[in-house]
């Protein structure tokens, strides 16, 4: 019985301890190394990548306020923030976040902003099209091309819009309501809603040359 345990216990004995050398876990595995110094310098360049993509927007807080809501125990306090976003290049959105301190608000507008992008008809000027309106709610907008030189003819969170959506000649004016949301919204409408000569034509079923005449 002796010789027998001594047996299974000097089986159970692993390699190393024999005198049989040790392999390490990163060694050998020069190439398990290099595959991750490899997917390390992947992971950055998708940063850096990543930061630039995101550079190209522009965000702009239109309006923080502090808001209430009456719940069971009595009022939650939050905030919540009006942002615009745009590339200056024909994109251009409107978001709203809400969170218990402005940082979050506005991180949350951002992303509410990128999700709801429209793509703006730009010509050789940097004007609009067309004669363009918009309605949210009780605000309306009304929006006109303008020559070269003009600039933007437009005030509070409509000059926003148009400016982070790259128009730089146009004229609008605001007809409805105050409030920034909405004439933002209304602002977004409106440039939603343009058209350019070569779609128009093509909807009514004529030439480019017919709608010149």
């Amino acid at each position: 019985m002796t010789e027998i345990n001594e047996t299974i216990q000097s089986s159970d004995v692993p390699a190393a301890a024999e005198g049989q050398p040790e392999q390490r876990r990163g060694g050998g595995g020069g190439k398990g190394g290099d595959r991750r110094g490899g997917g390390g310098g992947r992971r950055g360049e998708g940063r850096r990548g990543g930061q630039e993509r995101d550079s190209e927007w522009q965000e702009r807080v239109v309006q923080i306020r502090r808001v209430s809501k009456t719940v069971k125990g009595g009022k939650k306090m939050s905030f919540r923030a009006i942002i615009v976003v745009g590339n200056e290049r024909g994109q251009v959105g409107v978001g709203v976040g809400k969170a218990g301190d402005v940082i979050g608000a506005v991180r949350k507008g951002v992303a509410d902003g990128k999700k709801h992008l429209v793509k703006v008809p730009l010509t050789r000027t940097s004007s609009i099209p067309t004669e363009s309106r918009g309605v949210d709610g009780a605000a309306s907008v009304l929006m006109r091309p303008a020559a070269p030189g003009t600039g933007v003819i437009a005030g509070g969170s409509i000059r926003t819009v148009l400016e982070l959506a790259g128009i730089k000649n146009v004229l609008a004016k605001r007809l409805g309501s105050k409030t920034p949301l909405n004439n933002a919204r209304a602002a977004i409408e409106a440039l939603q809603a343009l058209r350019t000569h070569k779609e128009t034509a093509k909807e009514r079923g004529i030439s480019l040359e017919q709608i010149y005449s």
